[in-house]
C-alpha cells in the first residue's frame, strides 16, 4: 500500500487483501474520516499490500528499517536497472512480474498489486540510463551498458563511488519523472491531476489544465528503488540517500507554466498549472551535485538489533551533505584500461576534442597516450531556399571532417 499525507490528510492507494479491488483510501488525521474509491483490478491472493515504513519522511544516513524487513544478499538498485533496456515497451504487452529479473520479493510484489504503473516505472529507468550517458558522453567513464547483462553497468556499480551515487540518483528521479508524467497524460485509473497544491490563483491567470503530481511519483520511486536497501549497512545507507536526492530534485524544480488564450495571442485569459521541470535540467542539476558529491567514511556501532554501518563526512572541515547532496565512499578508478574487475571499457578508439582542455579534450580523455586523425566526409544538406509558399529546397554537399580518436 502507498502511503503519503498531504494537508494533514493520509492518503493510501493499495490493493484491499483479497478483495479483487484496488482503492484510493483517505483518512482525515483530524476527523478520522475515511472515504473509500473503489475500483476494479486483479489482485494475486495470498500478497497481502505493504505499507511504506516512511511515507513522507526523509530517509537518513542510518539503516533505520533493516530490523523489520527481510534480509537478502545485497544487491543494489541497480541490479534493476535491466527492466529499462529489456521492458522499455511494456505498455504495449502484457506483463508477467515474474519474468523480470532482478527484482527482490519486495519489488515483484509492488509489481503484482501496481502493475498498472509499472510500464511507467520501466520508462523511468529507461530515461535515468538515457541521461546518464548524455551527462557523461565526454567522460572517460560515459556510462556504457553491457546488453543482455542483469548488472547492465558491469561491475561499475558494485563500488561505492561518485558513478554509483549518480546512477542511484538519476535513475531514482527517472522512474519519479515518467510516473508523475504518465499520472498527468490520463494513462493510469491509480493516480491523475494534483489538486493538493493550488491555492489562491495569481494576478493575471487562473488554474487550469493538469497540475503534475509529483509526490506520487515520488512516491512509487521510493517504494520501488528502495525496497533493496533493507540492510544495516554503509552500502545500503548510501543509496537510500543519493535516491532520495535525486527525487527530491523534482520537488525542488517544480514550477507554475501557464497558457495564453485570446485573439491573435492577446492573452485575455491565462490558465496555469503545476509542472515538472525538464529532465534534461534534472540531469544538468545532478551532474554538478556528482561533480561537488560527499567523501564520507564508514562508522560502525552497536544498536539494540545489532550492528549498524552508518556515513559520516571524511574531512571535518567540509561541509555537511544535505538531503540534497550526493555522497560516496569510495574512490573511482580512472577508466583509461580496460579492466574487467573494475568494468573499466578503457578510452581507446573513443572520439575526442583536439581543441579542448577540458575532460573531453584528447590530453585527458586519452589518458596521455596520445590520438590518431582521420578524414570522414559526410553529406549533409546545405544551400537552402525558401520558396513562396511554401516550401525549402536545398542542395546535398560532401565535407570533409577531421576525427579523433584516442590510441
Amino acid at each position: 500500500m502507498l502511503t503519503r499525507i498531504v494537508n494533514n490528510t493520509v492518503e493510501s492507494y493499495g490493493a484491499f487483501p483479497h478483495s479483487g479491488v484496488v482503492f484510493s483510501l483517505f483518512c482525515n488525521s483530524g476527523y478520522g474520516t475515511i472515504k473509500m474509491i473503489a475500483q476494479n483490478r486483479h489482485y494475486e491472493p495470498g500478497i497481502h499490500p505493504f505499507v511504506s515504513d516512511d511515507p513522507v519522511g526523509r530517509r537518513n544516513l542510518t539503516s533505520s528499517n533493516a530490523a523489520t524487513q527481510p534480509f537478502y544478499p545485497y544487491q543494489g538498485f541497480h541490479e534493476s536497472l535491466a527492466l529499462g533496456q529489456q521492458y522499455s515497451s511494456l505498455g504495449s504487452q502484457p506483463l508477467l512480474c515474474g519474468s523480470i529479473p532482478g527484482l527482490v520479493p519486495k519489488q515483484l510484489r509492488f509489481c503484482r498489486n501496481y502493475i498498472e504503473i509499472m510500464p511507467s516505472v520501466a520508462e523511468g529507468v529507461k530515461l535515468g540510463i538515457q541521461e546518464c550517458q548524455h551527462q557523461f558522453r565526454g567522460r572517460r567513464w560515459n556510462c556504457t551498458t553491457i546488453k543482455d547483462n542483469l548488472a547492465i553497468f558491469g561491475p561499475v556499480l558494485d563500488k561505492a563511488t561518485r558513478e554509483s551515487a549518480f546512477v542511484h540518483a538519476i535513475a531514482s528521479a527517472g522512474v519519479a519523472f515518467a510516473v508523475t508524467r504518465s499520472c498527468a497524460e490520463g494513462t493510469s485509473t491509480m493516480c491523475g491531476c494534483d489538486s493538493h497544491h493550488k491555492g489562491p490563483p495569481g494576478e493575471g491567470w487562473k488554474w487550469g489544465g493538469c497540475s503534475e503530481d509529483a509526490e506520487f511519483g515520488v512516491l512509487v520511486s521510493r517504494e520501488f528503488a528502495d525496497a533493496r536497501e533493507n540492510r544495516p549497512d554503509a552500502r545500503s545507507a548510501m543509496n537510500r540517500h543519493n535516491n532520495e536526492a535525486g527525487r527530491t530534485t523534482i520537488l525542488d524544480h517544480m514550477h507554475l507554466r501557464c497558457k495564453c488564450h485570446g485573439l491573435s495571442g492577446s492573452c485575455e485569459v491565462k490558465t496555469c498549472w503545476w509542472a515538472q521541470p525538464d529532465f534534461r535540467m534534472l540531469g544538468d542539476y545532478l551532474k554538478d551535485k556528482y561533480d561537488s558529491a560527499s567523501e564520507m567514511v564508514v562508522e560502525k556501532h552497536r544498536e539494540s538489533r545489532g550492528w549498524v554501518e552508518t556515513l559520516r563526512v571524511k574531512y571535518a572541515f567540509f561541509k555537511h551533505p544535505t538531503e540534497r547532496d550526493l555522497v560516496y565512499y569510495e574512490g573511482s578508478p580512472n577508466f583509461c584500461e580496460p579492466n574487467p574487475e573494475t568494468g573499466s571499457f578503457g578510452t581507446r578508439d573513443r572520439v575526442c576534442n583536439v581543441s579542448s582542455h577540458g575532460i573531453e579534450g584528447c590530453d585527458l580523455l586519452c589518458c596521455g597516450r596520445g590520438h590518431n586523425t582521420r578524414t570522414e566526409k559526410r553529406k549533409e544538406k546545405c544551400h537552402c531556399i525558401f520558396h513562396w509558399c511554401c516550401y525549402v529546397s536545398c542542395q546535398e554537399c560532401v565535407r570533409v571532417y577531421d576525427v579523433h580518436t584516442c590510441k
